[in-house]
């Protein structure tokens, strides 16, 4: 594989009003494109996702003024989408297909609640209907409750602990002090997080992600193309993807073991390396769950082992491994899979500032989809293999 990326487009993020998701989509396109270098006439590929708000698709080609294009699709698998839209992307690169391709997630779910003074979340909305419903009767109705359900089952299992889940947080959170583009910065404590009210237990505020309004874009091309633009070039050394389709399911592994379990490996066999030779991990942490789970199944520490590994203060800025060095989707910002992965670039190029890891040879980067139901992984580098 050849395919690199070279481009990176971030747009204001967070309580940011007044702007559709698509326009939020072009800005980072444009931003990405100027970044690498390039114009916009160079780019003859464009890969969308739509976030809750669902305005971002293949009119974004328009609103852009890109003709020609060789490639244009719109990828759908939640928080899973951006690393697959990478994929696809070098695919069609290596394979002549397309030359530059644009990858774009965006979206503006908060909305200025003019009258109270604060934000409004406009989540999707209607009740649920058929076998779903049965679950909503039940007080199962939204993601906050079935990854609660999982976390749970996890803990009967495992004996993972609330404060366990709270060092997620309280690393994170130690990374996004360091992060300039972080919407939260302050410091947090695990009182703070263990004081911080109930979402849905076992989950606490801090357990859970941010929502956010904005826009990220990368540019995938060759490492030919790339060696004459204006960024480092990171090159996209192995990639996977996993469906479990077990969700719901009787005697199903949910909540025990995630996607990560058969991307990750798919993913580093391509890259040619094994989990000990990665150096930064950004993981999908739509949940403190969720990072702990990931870290699991890519094979950082044990089966059921995640709890104390984290406990044990590996994870942030003092510790022997640099996860979600940007904060995350718990204190940075909330892009679905584009948090991790615009971290992922930052780290790779050298770029990160004081949040820069000693380390950058190998850099792994997770998308989760849905309730535990999509996953994909890419191994990032800035060398070439």
């Amino acid at each position: 594989m050849n395919a690199v990326i070279a481009g990176l487009g971030i747009t204001e993020m967070g309580k940011v009003y007044g702007r559709t998701a698509a326009e939020f989509a072009a800005d980072a396109v444009r931003r990405a494109v100027a970044d690498a270098g390039l114009e916009p006439y160079d780019v003859d590929g464009l890969l969308t996702n739509a976030g809750i708000s669902g305005d971002v698709g293949l009119s974004l080609q328009r609103d852009l003024g890109l003709r020609h294009l060789r490639l244009l699709s719109e990828v759908q698998a939640y928080g899973s989408s951006a690393g697959a839209m990478v994929q696809y992307a070098a695919m069609a690169v290596s394979s002549g297909m397309a030359d530059v391709v644009a990858c774009v997630f965006a979206d503006a779910p908060l909305k200025d609640r003019s009258t109270g003074g604060g934000a409004a979340y406009a989540g999707a909305g209607g009740p649920p209907a058929g076998w779903q419903g049965l679950a909503a009767a039940s007080g199962i109705s939204s993601a906050n409750t079935m990854y609660a359900l999982a976390a749970r089952r996890h803990m009967r299992t495992y004996g993972t602990t609330s404060e366990q889940l709270g060092h997620i947080a309280v690393a994170q959170r130690a990374w996004a002090v360091r992060n300039p583009l972080a919407q939260m910065r302050d410091p947090i404590t695990l009182e703070d997080h263990q004081n911080s009210r109930w979402i849905a237990e076992p989950f606490h505020l801090l357990d859970c992600c941010l929502v956010s309004n904005g826009g990220v874009a990368v540019l995938v091309t060759s490492a030919e193309r790339a060696a004459d633009l204006a960024q480092p070039a990171v090159h996209i050394r192995g990639w996977g993807q996993a469906h479990p389709g077990y969700v719901m399911g009787r005697d199903s592994e949910y909540g025990l073991v995630s996607g990560a379990a058969l991307s990750g490996p798919t993913a580093l066999k391509m890259a040619g390396i094994t989990i000990a030779d990665i150096d930064v991990a950004e993981l999908y942490d739509c949940y403190t769950y969720t990072a702990l789970i990931s870290l699991e199944d890519y094979g950082f520490c044990p089966k059921g082992e995640g709890g104390p590994f984290a406990a044990s203060g590996v994870l942030g800025p003092e510790g022997g491994l640099a996860v979600n060095t940007g904060g995350g989707q718990l204190s940075a910002y909330y892009m679905w899979g584009m948090t991790p992965l615009s971290e992922a670039v930052i780290q790779a190029r050298g770029q990160g500032g004081d949040r820069q890891a000693p380390r950058n040879d190998m850099v792994l980067v997770s998308g989760n989809g849905g309730v535990l139901d999509h996953h994909s992984t890419l191994i990032l580098s800035p060398h070439a293999r």
